[in-house]
């Protein structure tokens, strides 16, 4: 009786959907049919994800990459006849970009180290030859009785890396799928909080921190959580006197931390790291956005947006985080505008920089253009963000964000759609990405569920984030998902429902 009930539930919505424009009329279903003969036979995606991941690379927030990056995606925007193609500032701070590093085992035989410079590390004097001082598992007492061993040295900071990350998150559209498992996933693995709770162990960190930097430690070094090469690296400026950093692979940390333990043979490490920052811009970094007006004289100024993060972290090339993201928004709007789509309400387009710092360039133009009492107009004229960004390849459904009201239009909008690998929505949120920025603004947003084969344990953040993982076919077929979403969202009698 329970499972009737939810079935008549389903249907009741999916009939009241109907009467709020799901049902579509002949001139939209051959839109429909034309966006995926466009996407299919015409796609540019692999001009632009090749450009952004080979021709670019790494594209660190605030950096010359990443600004490179944003002034192409305007160009390539501008060059499809979209409206008002724009870099749009907010604040950020220093850019940064690595320009040498060295990590070299020395005795008791050479050996090339695996690591890289966290984000925004700063630069050693010069070249370090010396052997570590293991500080691992030492409380913040502890390491300040040692200051006077800390000055100049090479200091790993971490105990042996055990806990390594061996298992990707589920996937809600499997058939083995276990609700709620996946739901609020950014990564696994991660391990647990200390006794005495997050707080407490964060607090210990900032005291570790100072006491480094007040010692003068040359370089600090710290083992990654990737297994087999796999190093995950992210980072944040420090500011002055901030220590240099380097995120090893937990291999070789490992390696080193055992020939320091056994003391049978003397263990000297060689290490350099050089980087530049940049703050000649006001400290600023972009979001790109561009339209494809409304046509509907009553809904022409109602807004559906698209978007993903165009930023990356700096050791892999941001293939799967997020470059394929941002290649199938592209791809969306180029699609739209080339099939002749007149949609009733506005597509806009944004691709977002700072997200890997905290979602903070969506966060900064929600502020200026949707938040607060100065924004209720516009907030009221918003319809949705559809967003993509955590995982990768084809897209399978989406997160509803526990918005029962929308289950019956978004199924139907993605039945057509299976015949390009498209399996079913899940009522379940998910969070860790820029849709959420939308949500505290209060106005519905959303994220694809995705593949996430080989992304919580091989390519999120890391060094193997490169072109290899993808298939470039996946991404045209989710351009084709996305331009499909947005234009259906954009021609409904109203606005889509939002529960917060």
């Amino acid at each position: 009786m329970a499972m009737m009930r939810k079935l008549a539930l389903v249907g009741v919505l999916a009939v009241a959907w109907t009467g709020l424009g799901s049902a579509q009329p002949a001139s939209d279903r051959d839109i429909l049919d034309k966006i995926r003969a466009e996407g299919l036979q015409h796609s540019q995606v692999e001009k632009v994800f090749s450009m952004l991941t080979a021709e670019i690379g790494p594209r660190l927030t605030a950096s010359p990459a990443h600004k490179r990056a944003a002034e192409f995606v305007r160009a390539e925007l501008a060059s499809y006849g979209l409206d008002n193609p724009r870099l749009e500032p907010w604040q950020f701070g220093r850019g940064w970009t690595l320009e040498k590093l060295t990590l070299e085992l020395v005795e008791p035989r050479y050996m090339p180290l695996v690591g890289y410079a966290d984000g925004w590390s700063a630069s050693t004097a010069g070249e370090i030859t010396a052997t570590p001082v293991f500080i691992g598992g030492k409380t913040p007492d502890q390491v300040d009785a040692m200051r006077a061993q800390l000055k100049g040295a090479i200091v790993m900071t971490q105990p042996m890396m055990a806990n390594f990350v061996r298992k990707d998150r589920p996937n809600p559209t499997d058939d083995t799928y276990v609700p709620n498992s996946a739901a609020y996933a950014t990564s696994v693995g991660r391990g647990s909080a200390p006794a005495g709770g997050r707080g407490a162990a964060q607090a210990a960190a900032q005291r570790m921190t100072q006491i480094l930097k007040e010692a003068g430690a040359g370089v600090i070094l710290k083992p990654s959580i990737g297994e087999h090469g796999t190093v995950f690296v992210t980072g944040r400026d420090g500011g002055p006197g901030a220590v240099p950093a380097i995120t090893m692979s937990g291999e070789h940390y490992n390696m080193v931390a055992r020939a320091l333990e056994r003391r049978n043979a003397p263990v000297r490490l060689r290490v350099n790291v050089q980087g530049r920052f940049y703050d000649n811009d006001g400290g600023n970094a972009y979001n790109v956005i561009a339209e494809l007006p409304g046509t509907d004289p009553v809904l022409k100024d109602e807004v559906v947006m698209i978007g993903g993060h165009l930023d990356s972290w700096h050791t892999g090339v941001g293939a799967t985080d997020n470059a394929d993201g941002s290649a199938t928004v592209i791809e969306a709007m180029r699609i739209l505008k080339a099939v002749g789509a007149r949609p009733r309400r506005t597509i806009r387009v944004a691709l977002w920089g700072g997200e890997e710092q905290g979602l903070l360039g969506s966060k900064a133009w929600v502020q200026q253009h949707l938040a607060g009492d100065a924004n209720a107009v516009a907030r009221a004229k918003f319809d949705t963000y559809f967003n993509i960004d955590n995982g990768t390849g084809k897209i399978y459904g989406w997160y509803l964000q526990n918005n029962e009201e929308i289950r019956g239009i978004f199924d139907s909008w993605l039945e057509p759609l299976k015949s390009l690998g498209a399996k079913r929505n899940t009522i379940e949120p998910v969070g860790s990405t820029d849709h959420l920025s939308f949500i505290d603004a209060g106005v519905p947003g959303f994220n694809p569920v995705q593949d996430y084969v080989n992304y919580d344990i091989r390519t999120h953040h890391t060094n193997m984030d490169t072109e290899d993982r993808l298939d470039i076919n996946d991404i045209k077929e989710a351009a084709i998902v996305m331009a499909t979403y947005a234009y259906n969202a954009a021609n409904l009698d109203r606005k889509l429902p939002f529960k917060r």
